[in-house]
């Protein structure tokens, strides 16, 4: 090969039973064995990157938190309160906020999950996922919600837990709605959260968030995880060719 240039291009050719990529360079060419794609590597790859946002989020409102305590603060303020200009800043901060370490537990594993669970089926439109349905919700508060200030991440939580429900049934896949109904197990009431039954809650908060949670499952119907199992109108098309076909081999 001494003497020859090649150009700055990538090729592949087969070898035997393998692919072997060929790296040319302006002076030598470096072979490389294919290596085959493993699946379950990949379904691990993509389940750790699906855990970094999540966790950095947790670790956010967590140390929100724990810097509240340790400079002796009330963050109060900067909750969400309804129809006042100064209430606006609580559409970005409400979320971070949280009365106690109680309150704080409470959201801790429901919001990490459901937002682990949309990182990891919904990756090309996670992170809109995200942000939209902490503004619309914030928004929404801002303008329907009592005058009071409203705080923590529950409006998140309600916004995921129905764009997984919702979609899992317009998708028709049977993983998101088992993750959606788990997190209704450990949140406890999380139904009767929907209305206002105790005047302490933000119950504005969880209606608005599962209404935008709904709201995104119709806007991002594309997107996610394929049918766990194939539609019925999928089987009777099937069922139906293969009759025919078997009706052409007897006519043959």
């Amino acid at each position: 090969m001494a003497g020859r240039r090649y150009g700055q291009n990538t090729q592949a050719f087969k070898t035997g039973r393998q692919l072997t990529t060929v790296f040319t360079t302006s002076k030598n060419i470096i072979l490389l064995p294919h290596r085959p794609t493993d699946p379950v590597m990949n379904e691990k790859q993509k389940f750790i990157q699906s855990l970094i946002f999540p966790t950095y989020f947790l670790l956010l409102i967590w140390l929100v938190k724990i810097v509240e305590r340790i400079l002796d603060l009330n963050l109060v303020y900067l909750g969400l309160y309804p129809l006042k200009w100064s209430g606006l800043i609580g559409i970005l901060t409400a979320p971070l906020i949280h009365s106690d370490y109680k309150h704080l537990f409470d959201n801790s594993v429901p919001v990490f999950l459901l937002t682990l669970a949309i990182f990891y089926f919904y990756k090309q439109a996670a992170l809109r996922v995200f942000i939209y349905t902490w503004l619309i919700t914030g928004i929404a508060v801002w303008v329907g919600g009592r005058s009071a200030y409203h705080i923590g991440a529950s409006g998140l939580i309600y916004g995921f837990a129905s764009f997984l429900f919702i979609s899992g049934i317009i998708r028709k896949n049977i993983n998101l709605l088992a993750i959606s109904l788990l997190v209704v197990f450990l949140y406890g009431g999380l139904v009767w959260g929907l209305f206002p039954f105790d005047y302490k809650i933000s119950w504005e908060s969880h209606l608005f968030g599962a209404l935008t949670g709904i709201g995104l499952a119709l806007i991002f119907k594309n997107y996610g995880p394929p049918p766990s199992v194939p539609m019925a109108d999928e089987e009777e098309d099937e069922e139906e060719k293969r009759g025919q076909e078997t009706g052409e081999n007897l006519q043959e």
